[in-house]
Order: structure tokens, then sequence, then C-alpha cells
């Protein structure tokens, strides 16, 4: 089978097209295997739809099935375009709704799903917690200083609430955000995370803490626009093709 690798702002997937729908929970747990196999965050199969562009299947890297991935997404937009699957502009399925992205050269911007607050007064781990939906649900609390972030405090709220876990960092003269994340399904810190980043921009727009469009920052250090319009988020940044191999299983 031909197999693509992606990175998007420190995200890295594994995509590949095909005409068939089918459970690949165990696929997806074979070609993320870092030690064994390609390695990857998570992985991406597009497949024919009768009413959008193409439907995505999205696995994570443990196997399990995810409504939605904020860079995956814009890596899957890039695939397509590059793959002549459809145009630059697009509509795909995902199990969190339909996803709109715009693919430019080697940027992609995606509009997310309507952004949604579902807690505000959330205590944990020593920090206070808001629970926002931006595809998958985020626990997002903010702090003067990132090295804060404490991996078991991530672990312990994410089991608690099923939920990724962002600590995010507002810099007040530049209006801009940084942000680190622990993703569930891949159980562990990532270099990025699009829909916890628009999370973090939300929450942080909410509070008047940010303007209506501004640059975020993941631990990549890769530099992404988010946008907030008629009550959507824009997700916008650069995506890379690292390569393109046949493998057989």
């Amino acid at each position: 089978m031909q197999v693509t690798k992606y990175n998007a702002s420190g995200n890295d997937f594994v995509i590949f097209h095909t005409f068939v729908k089918k459970p690949r929970n165990e696929l997806a747990k074979t070609l993320c295997n870092r030690q064994k196999s390609i390695g990857a965050d998570g992985l991406i199969v597009l497949v024919p739809h009768s009413g959008y562009d193409f439907e995505w299947e999205f696995y994570n890297s443990d196997g399990s099935d995810a409504q939605m991935c904020g860079n995956g997404s814009r890596a899957a937009a890039h695939y397509a375009v590059s793959n002549s699957l459809c145009e630059k502009r697009m509509r795909f399925l995902t199990l969190a709704g339909v996803i709109e992205a715009n693919v430019e050269g080697d940027e992609a911007e995606v509009k997310l799903t309507e952004p949604r607050v579902l807690d505000t007064m959330i205590v944990g781990g020593g920090h206070k917690w808001q629970l926002i939906d931006t595809g998958v649900p985020h626990l997002v609390t903010f702090v003067d200083d990132l090295k804060s972030f404490d991996k078991d405090i991530a672990r312990e709220m994410r089991n608690t609430h099923n939920a990724n876990v962002n600590f995010a960092k507002i810099d007040t003269q530049n209006r801009t955000v940084h942000v680190r994340t622990y993703e569930r399904g891949v159980e562990d810190e990532t270099l990025a995370c699009g829909t916890g980043i628009a999370a973090c921009f939300y929450a942080a727009y909410l509070n008047n803490d940010l303007d209506e469009t501004t640059k975020a920052y993941p631990l990549s250090k890769e530099e992404l626009t988010l946008s907030y319009k008629d009550g959507y988020i824009y997700f916008k940044g650069r995506v890379y093709k690292v390569f393109e191999t046949s493998i057989t299983l």
C-alpha cells in the first residue's frame, strides 16, 4: 500500500486514500508505532463521499477513533489537493461535522466546527480550568510560565474528564498565545494540537485577552494564525509532506 507522512506544526500523520471504508484501528496502531513502523500521532484515511469532497477516518496512535484533529485536517486538505482528489477549496466530513478548508501552496486553513464552552468552573491539580469543545473536548488553564506544565497533572485531568489538556500563556505585549498540550489517544505531550490551540485562543478571546485574529505558538515553535469570524474559528499554518512510501503488511 502507498502511504504519505505529513507534519503539521509538529503533529505528524500517516495518510492514504482508498475507495473502501472500514475500521482500521489495528492498522493505525501498527503504522503509528515509532519503534516498529513509520511512526505518527495519528492515521488519516480519505474515502469518497456523495455529498462532500471526501470523508475521513481519523485514528489516534493508540488505535482509538477521534472525532476531529485541527492539524490533521490541514494535513488532510493538503494531501487531497496534492493527490488531485479535490480543488483547493473543499468541504469534507469528520465525526465532529463538516470541515471547510482552503489550500494555498504549503499553507492550509480550515474552518473548524462551532466552538462550545462546556464548563468554566473546573478545579484540579492546583489550577482552574475551562472545558471547551472545538471538535474534541479540551481542558484549558492559563499560567504565567509554561514550564509549570506538569505531565502527571495533565494525565490526571485527562483521565478524570476524558479530554485533552492544555496549558496556555498569553503574551500580553504582543497579544499572542503559547500552548502546551497533553493529547488523549497519544497519551503524552505532543509538539502541537490544532483543536487545543483553538480552544486556548477561544477562551482568551472571550476574556478579551486576545484579538479576533492572533498568532499562536505550540511547543514546536511554529507560527499559526487563528481568527474568530461569524461564530467560527479559522486555523491556518504551514504543512509539510515528509515522504511517501510503499509498505507491505
